[in-house]
């Protein structure tokens, strides 16, 4: 793809609650950025869903947006698209209708299935092979709960016309108009329906398949991180752009972090959190507690990646906005934080979803606890801040027991806007906290694998960039025992466990 007219790069990158789209040119300066609000849906407990439609609909409307202040789509020289994972999609591939609403990678309808598969003895099996736990948090578990709930899904399998895919899946299908049914490895590793251990362009497990009562032909072609996905129906832009890209945002995230060496870190925090640590070439070793997962594959480098996911981190605030009314906007909150000296002995557990790693309880539910007659809204507010730092600390934790020792955690996402809140991260984990001056490193990881296609720049040269970055030093003006303590005494009770159990009912299979 060398040598294109095009004069920028456009990176499509969809997340739960919004979808943005951005403009880099060769320098990797970004020229402009527009993002659009995402409805996220909520029809009963455990359920979490997003319309298919809605989501191609404003992506469509974003990228046309930024095509018309660019000046037009001659100057764009290709596309890249990066999306939340595991949220999963199934629809007609005669219409392109959806048979049902998304199913967003939180949602836990599928815990049964789970529980019936971790009875059924087979919680290990799949864990060496996939690096994955059996939980409702993957693809292959909402596909099985599809199958087995909606009338249509049984008479399109039937008749062998449905098709299954994530949201890159979905977005790259629509903008070829149907021409193109792929994904990239880093989302086909997160549906427990591809085996970790297998080269980088190697397709579906089909003992995997079976074992989740997945049709092979539901299922995308997969391809490297870095690779040709066809190109744009000319009707959409006005003519044909070349897709060059496609990877999860997380994993697009570690790129851009510049974490392409064994041992790099860094965490997101968006809707959810994520910090993941390169392993290198190495297949990472099965872990109870963390994920193993493919981190990239691109035009000549690979590697492996161990993560650790949290399910509520940006939607603390959004309840705390929306549902209770504490704010009028999530920015405020750490000015509603500073307004007293401590959280007062409250406690916020954010388990709305179940609990994430290292904990793996779809069944846990939300607590505030240490609650009096002087708790304030702004003792709420903080403790919920300090959150989202005890749940890094868990999952620091947890790479410690796993041999992998996290030095120094770069960070990003909307979250990452709020140093009050770093600061404390840096505090309670007791390592450095980094923030790049460029915080879009989701979008920027995409840019630099179409970079790399158009080939406009390789890693080398991406790696000599300098961040500038803002690093957060950990204090030593509190001890933070006592309130990891509590902290640890109220996630065992969000989890209806024993405080000294940490391994969650759902995943127990000793």
């Amino acid at each position: 793809m060398a040598g294109s007219d095009g004069q920028v790069m456009l990176v499509i990158d969809e997340g739960t609650t919004s979808v943005r789209v951005f403009a880099f040119d060769k320098t990797f300066r970004c020229r402009i950025a527009v993002k659009r609000e995402l409805p996220v849906y909520y029809p009963q407990d455990g359920f979490v869903e997003q319309s298919a439609e809605e989501i191609w609909y404003e992506t469509l409307l974003t990228c046309e947006q930024v095509i018309d202040h660019i000046g037009g789509v001659e100057k764009v020289a290709g596309i890249g698209v990066t999306n939340q994972r595991e949220t999963t999609i199934v629809w007609d591939k005669r219409t392109g209708e959806p048979i049902c609403p998304a199913i967003v990678w939180q949602d836990r309808r599928s815990i049964g299935i789970c529980e019936q598969k971790i009875f059924d003895g087979l919680e290990e099996e799949v864990r060496k092979e996939t690096g994955l736990t059996i939980d409702p948090y993957f693809s292959a578990t909402k596909l099985e709960w599809i199958r087995e709930n909606t009338v249509l899904s049984r008479i399109g399998v039937k008749r062998k016309n449905l098709i299954f895919g994530n949201v890159d899946t979905w977005l790259i299908w629509n903008l070829t108009k149907g021409r193109v049914h792929a994904t990239d490895v880093t989302n086909a590793s997160r549906t427990l329906l591809r085996s970790l251990d297998t080269d980088h362009t190697t397709g579906w497990n089909k003992k995997l398949l079976d074992l989740f009562r997945v049709p092979e032909y539901f299922m995308p072609e997969i391809r490297p991180s870095c690779s040709e996905f066809g190109t744009t129906d000319p009707d959409i832009f006005g003519k044909p752009i070349p897709i060059l890209a496609a990877i999860g945002d997380q994993q697009s995230s570690l790129i851009g972090h510049q974490c392409l060496n064994q041992g790099g870190a860094k965490i997101t925090y968006g809707t959810g959190a994520f910090l993941v640590v390169n392993t290198g070439t190495e297949k990472p070793p099965v872990d109870k507690n963390l994920l193993g997962t493919v981190g990239y594959s691109l035009t000549d480098r690979s590697a492996y990646a161990m993560e650790g996911s949290i399910f509520n981190a940006g939607t603390v605030m959004q309840w705390l906005r929306d549902e209770l009314h504490f704010m009028t906007d999530s920015s405020l909150s750490a000015d509603m934080a500073k307004l007293v000296p401590d959280s007062g002995g409250v406690c916020v557990v954010p388990a709305f979803t179940g609990l994430g790693a290292p904990h793996w309880n779809s069944e846990a539910r939300g607590l505030i606890s240490g609650l009096t007659r002087g708790t304030t809204i702004n003792h709420i507010v903080r403790a919920a801040l300090e959150s989202i730092a005890f749940q890094t600390n868990d999952l620091i934790e947890a790479y410690h027991q796993a041999g992998i020792d996290i030095i120094s955690l770069k960070v990003d996402g909307g979250m990452a806007t709020n140093e009050w809140m770093l600061q404390h991260i840096a505090d309670i984990c007791a390592i450095p906290v980094i923030k790049p001056k460029q915080h879009e490193m989701t979008a920027l990881g995409c840019a630099v694998c179409v970079a790399t296609m158009l080939g406009w720049s390789d890693f080398e040269e991406f790696l000599k960039g300098d961040v500038k970055p803002t690093v957060y030093e950990p204090t030593e003006s509190f001890d933070w025992y006592l309130q990891k303590e509590q902290w640890r005494m109220a996630t065992a009770r969000a989890n209806l466990a024993d405080p000294d159990d940490s391994v969650s009912r759902l995943t127990r299979s000793e």
